[in-house]
């Protein structure tokens, strides 16, 4: 497989909207907005009069959606996705959102986030007779509704969402309504808009932007919204909340226009360049960032600093997600098709090389090296994150903890296997006043368990590999 130039990917991207003549069209310009969250595969459902018909491919959104597609998906309403895959794996099968049609009606189903019950509950109802068509957790939600002996989709969907623990944002079409549903914690960020009479969700504001909607709120923690041709309701589904909005939003995850809670990420980002720079007391050349979500924190960096920020790396957009099977020699040089050191700034130069984190710690030190290469007389690394010492299993894929490099060595360590000449790490302290969320808690309103191994949710047994749950005690 292509090596990628980041370690870390999001789950997916979710978008959704009742009542308005160009459904699918909008639907379309939202996935495209969302692609950084999920290029594995894309769909669209629509409610065409009585019925709802979709179309979802594996492949970015502009290759699954060509423009005779839309002639097929007329309808006033509309439910789209994007998906990287972690749970589950890939497959067309598992490419959302799922359509389920039964005597009572279609619905349709999309999620971002993991579920950390979801083999459990598998096991419970295929033991009570389901079978499942996917090997996703989202299907889990869909069987949980259809057996829960309610009438209505509204309380099928709140007796559901009892059971199910994790980090999820659903959205649930079927022909009279469109409910939205965020996970007791708010660990994945997702938002309405108002576009004329119509009303839209997305898992980022950026989405609603592009379509020219009017942002109104988030969705709240625990809170679940049915928006129809009435308009719409809203209604807790639980009590029991506490806020931890997953802190990798802010630092790597959402678009930089986006804005989280009222906070805008490309400004987060830059406070946290900013902090970073004092924490770090470097003196150098040039500061660069590594292409694209370490550009803001550059920026501050530089800012802060004093340092000329320069675009010492150059990210090259052409080379796909089509690239399949290079040789070896290719695939260990992956990241040098990728990036491309500016070797007119960075040559002869003292250089600051701001990312947003280290995960396995390859592509750190294959840009370290081609900074050298390049002319480089001294690379200083500094991180615009905490060091990233436990798995994740509410949507990143890192779930063990020897794929992290900082669990097993210390900040020292990682500078000679990268070969820096220093490594900045910025504290959690500095992060989360730098995001500028209120320390309400000792979770600050915020996840930080990949930096602080404290999970805001019970992990379960079957989420945990046998080799990791001694690790997870310590």
């Amino acid at each position: 497989m292509f090596a990628e130039i980041k370690g870390l990917n999001e789950e997916c991207g979710i978008f959704g909207i009742w009542g308005h003549k160009d459904a699918a069209h909008l639907t379309y310009y939202g996935l495209h907005s969302l692609q950084h969250r999920g290029q594995e595969g894309a769909g669209i459902v629509v409610k065409q009069g009585p019925q709802l018909i979709g179309k979802k491919g594996e492949g970015l959104v502009t290759e699954v959606f060509a423009a005779e597609t839309f002639a097929e998906l007329k309808g006033t309403s509309a439910l789209g996705h994007v998906r990287y895959a972690t749970a589950g794996g890939g497959g067309i099968e598992n490419v959302q959102p799922l359509l389920f049609h039964s005597q009572c009606g279609s619905l349709a189903l999309a999620h971002n986030g993991n579920l950390v019950n979801a083999h459990s509950l598998k096991h419970q109802l295929e033991m009570q007779g389901s079978i499942f068509q996917t090997t996703s957790d989202t299907e889990v939600l869909a069987h949980l509704m259809k057996r829960s002996g309610y009438r209505t989709i509204k309380e099928q969907m709140k007796n559901a969402l009892s059971m199910v623990k994790g980090a999820y944002a659903f959205a649930v079409m079927t022909e009279d309504e469109l409910l939205v549903a965020l996970d007791p914690n708010g660990l994945r960020p997702l938002s309405l808009g108002q576009l004329g009479d119509a009303y839209c969700v997305a898992s980022e504001t950026c989405a609603l932007d592009i379509v020219g909607a009017e942002y109104i709120r988030d969705i709240r923690p625990g809170e679940l919204l049915s928006i129809s041709d009435h308009g719409i309701e809203s209604e807790p589904f639980t009590y029991s909340t506490q806020d931890a909005i997953c802190t990798m939003e802010y630092v790597y995850f959402s678009r930089p226009d986006s804005n989280i809670h009222g906070i805008n990420v490309h400004a987060a980002r830059k406070n946290m360049g900013k902090r970073l720079a004092i924490q770090a007391g470097i003196e150098a050349d040039v500061v660069t960032g590594v292409p694209d979500s370490s550009i803001s924190a550059a920026i501050g960096y530089a800012e802060e600093s004093g340092i000329p920020y320069e675009m010492g790396l150059i990210k090259n957009r052409y080379v796909g997600r089509t690239f399949i099977q290079p040789s070896q020699s290719l695939r260990e040089q992956g990241v040098k098709m990728k990036l491309s050191p500016v070797r007119a700034i960075v040559e002869g130069k003292r250089v600051v090389m701001v990312d947003d984190s280290i995960v396995r710690g390859t592509t750190s030190r294959r840009i370290v090296s081609m900074l050298r290469d390049a002319g480089a007389t001294e690379v200083h690394v500094c991180i615009s994150s905490p060091p990233m010492k436990n798995p994740c299993f509410y949507g990143i894929d890192t779930s063990t903890h020897e794929e992290l490099i900082a669990s097993n060595h210390s900040a020292e360590e990682i500078r000679e296997i990268i070969g820096a000449d220093s490594l900045t790490f910025l504290t959690v302290e500095n992060m989360l006043e730098a995001i500028g969320r209120p320390a309400i808690n000792e979770t600050c309103g915020q996840c930080l368990a990949c930096f602080t191994g404290n999970y805001p949710t019970e992990i379960y047994p079957d989420t945990v590999l046998p080799h990791e749950k001694e690790l997870m005690k310590k």
